[in-house]
């Protein structure tokens, strides 16, 4: 028997601090590689338009904490640089659907491969048990958050006992 074996149940405040350190760590190394010509905000755009293609500018602005005006600059600047298009709704031709172009798909494919590169290069450095604890969890993490974040989408009370 292991001596992890007898390591008590971690507590959700102690897993979410190294969660959140990990994090900090991520964005150390992913900073190193440039996100240009896409800011910070613009990138969060894009990932959010990626997952939600065809929304409008007003659920985006929600979806941002920010306001309508500001969105709709966010929105011209990547439109300029190509990666964001924009389309009138046939439902209603006063609203305006948001749409991840070709360029953007791209840009964030070539993003994500320089991210899991520098993952790669940490990943190699751990035992292989230990990776594969670490996929498990992040699979189990990732699954809770993506139900947390459906359900705060669809709203109090959505959720059936």
């Amino acid at each position: 028997m292991t001596v992890t074996a007898f390591r008590p149940r971690p507590e959700p405040a102690e897993v979410a601090r190294v969660t959140a350190t990990a994090a900090e760590l991520l964005e150390v190394l992913w900073g190193r590689a440039s996100t240009a010509p896409a800011s910070a905000s613009q990138l969060r755009v894009l990932l959010i338009l990626e997952h939600h293609e065809g929304i409008n500018l007003r659920t985006l602005a929600d979806s941002l904490a920010s306001t309508p005006p500001s969105t709709s600059r966010l929105c011209d600047r990547l439109e300029a640089a190509g990666f964001v298009r924009r389309v009138m709704s046939p439902a209603d031709r006063r609203e305006v659907r948001l749409h991840l172009s070709g360029r953007g798909r791209a840009f964030l494919a070539d993003l994500r491969t320089r991210r899991e590169s520098t993952l790669e290069t940490v990943l190699e450095l751990m035992p292989a048990a230990q990776r594969t604890a670490l996929l498990e969890g992040l699979e189990a993490f990732c699954d809770a958050a993506a139900a947390q974040i459906h359900d705060e989408a669809e709203g109090p009370g959505s959720r059936t006992a």
